[in-house]
């Protein structure tokens, strides 16, 4: 039950965002909103503004905001001047680029917040030392506090591994803590084979230490958390983008991929887990959303985008017969990919048991 409430939360405020996107920019053109929808299908409530009707849908799985002139020309000829099918080119592009925009500026105030408010993860402390390798040359051991590496304060595994994967194998400057004492040594990273998230052997410096388990909270000023959550934000962009391409390769299987079921689940751990790592996992697919919908897929915001690109370079709105063969295309794709997920999350519950 944990894991459906936190599932209906988490993407009703990404919807939420992301059509109040769209809303916001027609509404700053003058474009006339007719319906600002959370979900889709039947209405199960809707109130009627001035000019809009805001509904709540059947179907919680999307939604959308139905744009004046969008698709019946007779209510271009009422007020044309308001209709969507009347604005230029990069206006059309402003109001549909502004949810995934939306998306993006959600995913990095929660980042911000997630930074100024504090966070646990896991502490300076070392776990183990691999026998052998550059560490246990140098004399770090199991329990040692690594607080310092090239005159940079460390408090973080995250901030200790950042360190050694940009040193590019150089020696580090390591000063560590241990028995209340304090230790000063060299290590000379070795670069070693490993497999990465995707599962590819790279070369990577290794200084051969694993992290504790032992946990510490840690926040940061504003001025920080800001410089902080853009950076995350841009990494986790940045990641996705490099994962859509190597499905595409097929470097990463398809199986992979996840569907509702699977993010109900991981919705309803984070939950669990505590308020600040909900807000994170909602950051995160906050990103995911914002990043699939600029993808140049038809009937996506990415690909309406494209149509519009077109219809900016040939001066001339694009035929309605391309249009109607450019939508059943991304229809093929969608259903596609929604067969796909669904089928991927049904098989990973099946392979629990």
């Amino acid at each position: 039950m944990v894991s459906v409430i936190s599932a209906i939360i988490v993407l009703g405020v990404l919807i939420l965002v992301h059509e109040f996107g769209h809303y916001v920019v027609a509404r700053f053109i003058n474009v006339k909103v007719l319906k600002f929808s959370l979900g889709f299908g039947p209405k199960i409530f809707g109130i009627k503004g001035k000019e809009t009707e805001y509904l709540i849908s059947a179907v919680p799985l999307g939604g959308y905001v139905k744009l004046y002139g969008e698709e019946s020309e007779d209510e271009v000829l009422e007020e044309p001047e308001r209709a969507f099918s009347n604005q230029t080119p990069l206006k059309k592009i402003a109001i549909v680029i502004s949810g995934p925009l939306f998306n993006f500026f959600f995913a990095i105030i929660l980042f911000i917040l997630f930074n100024i408010f504090g966070f646990q993860t896991l502490s300076n402390v070392v776990g183990d030392v691999k026998e052998g390798y550059p560490a246990y040359v140098a004399g770090l051991q199991k329990n040692d506090r690594i607080v310092k590496i090239n005159e940079k304060n460390v408090k973080t595994w995250e901030e200790i591994s950042s360190i050694i994967k940009a040193s590019g194998g150089k020696t580090l400057e390591v000063v560590f803590e241990r028995d209340g004492k304090i230790y000063y040594t060299k290590i000379n990273p070795k670069i070693e084979k490993i497999k990465n998230i995707f599962g590819e052997e790279v070369e990577m410096p290794v200084l051969g230490i694993v992290s504790s388990d032992k946990l510490i909270k840690v926040s940061y000023p504003i001025h920080e958390a800001i410089i902080r959550g853009i950076k995350q934000f841009y990494e986790l962009t940045k990641l996705t983008l490099i994962t859509v391409q190597k499905l595409i390769n097929r470097t990463v299987p398809v199986s992979s991929l996840g569907g509702p079921i699977m993010i109900s689940q991981l919705a309803g751990e984070t939950a669990k887990s505590g308020i600040y790592t909900f807000l994170a996992f909602m950051a995160l697919l906050s990103v995911n959303l914002g990043v699939l919908n600029l993808l140049p897929i038809p009937i996506l915001d990415g690909g309406h985008i494209v149509l519009f690109i077109i219809e900016a370079i040939t001066r001339k709105p694009v035929s309605n017969r391309f249009k109607e063969a450019y939508t059943y295309i991304g229809m093929m794709i969608i259903i596609l990919l929604t067969v796909t997920v669904f089928y991927n999350d049904i098989m990973r519950i099946f392979a629990k048991k």
